[in-house]
């Protein structure tokens, strides 16, 4: 029997559709918000994306445990000196060498004060890097720092190359950033998408996805739409309210990774009246009904909290969250001189699980004590700008983690010691106490001063601690992803079936 040409021309069209299909693979991710830049040593967000495009030092496992990453090996030379041997054959995608003189003007850059690196906070511990061979470095610390090896696995301690953002400058790296990791960025177009390509010379392997786009997509239920018609394949972020219409649905998985979030908190600026006022930072924490905001808006998605720390942290006190007592924040407030109340401006994103219906609830809870909280939800772009320079309102709502460290430091210090770029608060006890967990090596020692920030906190109220959010993510059936304690997508695991 002969085959008419056109089907032959249509049969050969099918199976080169079907060879190609078989060696190149894409995958669509949702998230909630657009990157805004891509310098991993200078974020103002999350460092899903660019943990793909850059390396660290040391790696964690899914198990959460420090693995080699760039380095094949560290140790302790003394008290204030960690030794470093990195791998060696590893370059950039621009074919510069990744080695010891990249380690240094990597973490040279952050340390700069010149730069205003709003993540220096994170290896203010370190004083200098001394390069000591092509392939090895001494990192010097300014006192006894056990975290070191754990600072360097995570962000802003990716090595990036140093000809290249020496000749492009910052502004033109943060936009079209160059790195060794498993892949590189094909483009970037700020609230449309990123297009990232797999790196075929990555030191472990090619990754087994070929191209990867990350689109965000802002609004609750379209984010959802967009994984039921197939236009995206995993989901960054889905809204707690949305989870019952979800767990059933055939095709589609649905991953819960519980207390894997940030936590969420008001930040105070307590420099400016009233909020200088003790009694009034407990007045505004007692009026909150933590456990309604859990169980109404975020469907149970979420843990009241105490503390900023996280229950796997290291130092974790397991401070509760204070009920709410009306009667006792009016009390407050009138021996603060302020029986009538106040008025303040107050900012809180849509970037969490319900945020900004959290905070139309929070607006209500205050008006019960006096309290006129004016709100305004601004754009997640413009917000973070405003926060890191703090021009944000004197009381505002962000999140803040521990998760890529897994120690209460990473909790507290960045947000509780004085100068900081994301601190608003100015208190010389707990300056001493942050200052002193840096430097305390003994770890049972090391875990009581931890615990002891935390209770300071929890009476003297510099910020409010709310809840802490579970991560929750959805998936296509033949994407194969698992939710890790530390909030990373590490596109290098996953696969498509």
């Amino acid at each position: 029997m002969r085959i008419p040409a056109f089907k032959l021309a249509s049969l050969a069209l099918l199976l080169g559709l079907t060879t190609q299909a078989a060696f190149a693979s894409e995958l669509v991710i949702a998230q909630t918000t657009s990157a805004t830049a891509m310098d991993p040593g200078f974020l103002k967000e999350s460092a899903t994306l660019v943990d793909n495009l850059f390396d660290t030092l040391v790696l964690r496992d899914a198990n959460m445990q420090l693995q080699p990453g760039l380095a094949t090996s560290w140790k302790s030379l003394d008290d204030t000196t960690w030794e470093f041997t990195l791998r060696q054959g590893v370059k950039f995608s621009d074919g510069e060498p990744v080695n010891a003189q990249a380690v240094k003007f990597s973490i040279d850059r952050i340390l700069d004060p010149a730069n205003h690196a709003p993540t220096i906070s994170y290896i203010r511990t370190i004083k200098s890097v001394e390069v000591t061979g092509d392939y090895q470095v001494k990192i010097h610390t300014s006192g006894p720092d056990p975290l070191l090896p754990t600072r360097m696995s995570r962000y802003p301690t990716y090595i990036v190359p140093p000809a290249y953002v020496t000749r492009v400058g910052a502004a033109e790296f943060a936009r079209k950033p160059v790195g060794s990791g498993a892949y590189t960025l094909q483009t970037f177009i700020p609230d449309e998408k990123v297009v990232m390509q797999a790196n075929p010379d990555y030191w472990r392997g090619k990754p087994a996805i070929d191209t990867v786009t990350w689109r965000p997509i802002p609004e609750a239920t379209a984010r959802i739409t967009a994984l039921l018609t197939g236009e995206v394949q995993l989901v960054d972020g889905v809204p707690a309210d949305l989870v019952p219409a979800l767990k059933n649905k055939p095709g589609v998985h649905l991953e819960q990774v519980k207390n894997g979030g940030l936590t969420i908190y008001l930040g105070l600026k307590n420099d400016e009246k009233p909020l200088s006022d003790v009694r009034v930072r407990q007045a505004l924490s007692l009026a909150l009904n933590r456990t309604a905001y859990t169980r109404d808006l975020l469907h149970g998605f979420g843990t009241p909290t105490g503390t900023m720390a996280g229950p796997k942290d290291f130092g974790y006190e397991a401070i509760p969250a204070p009920a709410q007592d009306v009667a006792k924040a009016k009390s407050l407030l009138a021996e603060a001189g302020y029986p009538q109340g106040f008025t303040l401006k107050f900012q809180a994103p849509r970037r969490y699980i319900a945020s900004a219906d959290v905070a139309q609830a929070i607006v209500q809870d205050l008006a019960a004590i006096g309290v006129k909280a004016e709100l305004e939800v601004p754009e997640w772009s413009v917000y973070t700008q405003q926060v890191a320079s703090q021009k944000q309102a004197p009381l505002y709502m962000l999140a803040w983690g521990s998760t890529q460290t897994l120690d209460a430091d990473a909790a507290l210090y960045p947000i509780l010691h004085s100068g900081e770029p994301y601190s608003t608060v100015n208190s010389p006890e707990l300056d001493a106490l942050l200052n002193s967990s840096r430097t305390t090596v003994d770890p049972a020692k090391r875990e009581k001063i931890l615990q002891q920030i935390q209770q300071v906190v929890a009476v003297q109220q510099p910020l409010i601690p709310l809840y802490k959010e579970d991560s929750l993510y959805a998936s296509a059936d033949n994407v194969t992803f698992k939710g890790r304690a530390d909030a990373r997508i590490p596109l290098f695991d996953l696969r498509l079936k």
